[in-house]
């Protein structure tokens, strides 16, 4: 019994996220694949089995071509500033600064916000005609830009929502990896006459590689899974009148529920993206991991001086 308990408590302990896991999460994908495969509407439910043709049809229309780049655009205009400027308040609240508490909390504020909030006064802040951003514009002597029409413009003003959200939420992230860094590694680098952004890309980057992978994976995830702050942009809730900010989810979501009411495009929908979010993921988790530990790599030696040093010490 002792042995069994050595060998199977361990996975009974775990095992409560497993099935959970299986349930709202292997389960959905599994019957999502399913039901990509069927002629399936909101009406008439399950119909003839189709294969591939929804992908087909999906991949035909160019509205989803242009979702998945609006998608993209979003994503890298939001998360390469977030996880800079995360990093950059992670360092700059792991110095020793009066009421650090009340900063580090404070940085947590728009996390707790709402979306809808977020949504709505940023809404109001890029309005076209009365919003406050043109209206600073105007005061420098700029023409009032055109955040709801413009494609661009549109991005920029929802990657600044997203931005405004998540931003401290990674921050704090950084901020706790920082802190379990061992500080006799920075007396270490003082002592070797290391500055500050020496010592930030030499000891501190490399020492919270897992982190930054770890956030740079979950950032890419969220950015291409984006739905709230497009779809409470306008009134109508579409992603503009050209579909000009209309992101991969947003189309998915209009697939099933607007005009075609076809949940069978709609999975395929949902399981393009989800190979996408793998793929881009996997990139992200490479590039990472070569950026974060490329200061502690040790530098090669030759084979040849490597024997000579051996018959030497022979």
């Amino acid at each position: 019994m002792g042995r069994w308990d050595v060998k199977v408590s361990p996975y009974l302990y775990i095992s409560p996220f497993f099935v959970l896991f299986a349930l709202t999460g292997l389960f959905p994908l599994a019957y999502t694949a399913v039901v990509s495969v069927y002629d399936w509407n909101l009406l008439g439910g399950q119909g003839e089995f189709v294969g591939w043709q929804n992908y087909a049809d999906v991949l035909g229309q160019a509205t989803f071509w242009k979702s998945l780049v609006n998608t993209l655009s979003i994503f890298l205009i939001s998360a390469v500033p977030q996880v800079v400027i995360a990093i950059t308040l992670a360092a700059l609240l792991d110095q020793n600064i009066r009421n650090a508490t009340f900063w580090r909390m404070g940085v947590l504020i728009p996390y707790v916000v709402a979306p809808i909030a977020v949504s709505l006064i940023f809404g109001r802040l890029f309005a076209d005609q009365y919003g406050l951003i043109n209206d600073l514009l105007g005061v420098v002597g700029l023409e009032p830009i055109g955040w709801h029409q413009d494609r661009l413009a549109s991005h920029v003003a929802i990657a600044a929502m997203v931005n405004y959200r998540w931003t401290g939420y990674n921050a704090l992230i950084f901020l706790a990896a920082m802190q379990a860094v061992p500080r006799d590694l920075y007396e270490a680098a003082t002592i070797d006459g290391a500055g500050p952004w020496r010592q930030f890309f030499s000891v501190t980057v490399p020492q919270i590689r897992s982190t930054v992978i770890f956030v740079v994976i979950t950032a890419s995830i969220g950015g291409l899974q984006i739905f709230d702050e497009p779809r409470l942009f306008d009134s109508t809730g579409l992603g503009g009148a050209d579909r000009q900010w209309m992101t991969t989810v947003l189309y998915m979501y209009d697939v099933a529920w607007g005009n075609q009411r076809d949940f069978g495009r709609a999975a395929a929908v949902a399981w393009m993206l989800f190979v996408l979010i793998l793929i881009i993921g996997f990139i992200n988790f490479l590039l990472s991991q070569r950026i974060a530990s490329s200061g502690t790599k040790t530098p090669r030696v030759k084979r040849s001086v490597t024997r000579r040093l051996r018959a030497e010490a022979r």
